[in-house]
């Protein structure tokens, strides 16, 4: 939002994903005027890690959601070659999603869980085992045994699990209580078939109906605790389920564009803030749709008026597609970055943080989508 604090608009403050719509993200961030070039910017003043999420999940998931063919075989192997490619998420990794969700189909169909959730926590926990310069390998296993990740949000305070281990991260109590070996043997923690078996099963465990929204969100919270890796998990979570059910390939600098922006959920806004590579403490709403597809090459005009103005406009959002809102003749006060599934990331207005909701409200003054070329 680019418009003075006291005349924005306020956007409803909900994560959502393909799974769920739930948890607000807003960050206790306390604003105050910044000296040098830039007298429309804000600093941090006192900061306060992002606020425990509250979910306002929908009653199901989606109907729709994509699907691994049921059976081992070419158009098994063709369909994980395929999401493979078009998501960068590697062969192997790929490959182990989709067993497990194929075995756990048929072990608990009442779970309903999808491919999409077990790769959006590989993504978040390691970058699916490559978070160190490691990998998989043919068998599955991690070439270099991987401990616990740490992770530190923009406070600096680590959010990661202390002692969890392996591609997806899971911690001592729940590999003792839902370990499993996908091949029979001796279930590992560093392969990724007994990691996405045993984390497959303590999602489901219960009894659990991952197509309801509630039931999903804590369900995930149990293997990813952290509200800040939560709510990308989220925002991965649909970006994954958008790509998968898509008969094309994804834009690639769409994609890189949002990956970069899911990477800076939690950030504070900051009013004409170009983020910490620009030299401030966060975003507004142009800065991050900037710098997103500044990452992948392709170069925005700075607000989002401009931004408007210079994009091609297009009826049916995209992935990665700019969301305006305002007077297209006046002033276009506010843009995010569409994800799918309804949902955009955003900086949305003071005192709360890059976050994900939907980007249809009633009465709002949304005035069309764009999409950015090279």
């Amino acid at each position: 939002m680019e418009e003075a604090p006291s005349r924005r608009r306020r956007l409803p403050v909900i994560i959502a994903a393909v799974v769920v719509a739930g948890a607000a993200l807003v960050a206790a961030i306390t604003f105050a005027p910044k000296d040098g070039p830039k007298p429309e910017a804000a600093a941090v003043q006192s900061s306060v890690p992002p606020a425990p999420p509250t979910s306002s999940a929908p009653a199901e998931m989606p109907k729709e959601q994509p699907k691994v063919p049921q059976q081992m075989g070419q158009e098994f192997d063709a369909w994980v070659s395929k999401t493979s490619g078009w998501l960068d998420i590697p062969l192997r990794a790929m490959t182990g999603y989709a067993k497990t969700t194929v075995a756990l189909s048929k072990e608990t169909p009442g779970c309903r869980l999808s491919w999409v959730t077990l790769a959006a926590l590989g993504k978040i926990a390691s970058d699916h085992g490559r978070v160190t310069g490691s990998s998989l390998g043919a068998d599955g296993v991690m070439t270099a045994p991987l401990g616990a990740v740490e992770v530190r949000d923009f406070y600096n305070k680590v959010v990661s699990s202390a002692n969890a281990s392996g591609p997806l991260q899971l911690t001592p109590a729940v590999w003792s209580r839902f370990q499993a070996s996908a091949s029979g043997g001796k279930p590992n923690p560093q392969n990724i078939d007994d990691a996405t078996l045993t984390a497959g099963r303590a999602l489901c465990a219960g009894g659990r109906d991952l197509g309801q929204g509630q039931t999903w969100w804590n369900a995930v919270s149990t293997l990813q605790p952290a509200p800040l890796l939560m709510h990308r998990t989220l925002a991965t979570v649909n970006v994954y389920g958008t790509v998968g059910q898509s008969p094309q390939p994804p834009n690639a600098a769409a994609l890189s564009a949002v990956n970069f922006a899911i990477d800076k959920i939690g950030l504070p806004y900051v009013w004409g803030g170009n983020g910490t590579g620009g030299g401030d403490p966060g975003f507004d709403c142009s800065g991050l749709t900037t710098a997103a597809y500044a990452s992948a090459g392709v170069k925005l005009m700075r607000t989002a008026h401009t931004q408007y103005h210079s994009v091609s406009k297009v009826t049916d959002p995209q992935l990665g597609d700019l969301i305006f809102y305002g007077e297209p003749n006046t002033k276009i006060h506010h843009v995010g970055l569409y994800i799918g599934n309804q949902q955009m990331i955003d900086a949305p207005q003071t005192g709360q943080a890059v976050q994900v909701h939907t980007y249809r409200k009633r009465g709002d003054d949304y005035a069309g989508a764009g999409r950015p070329t090279a």
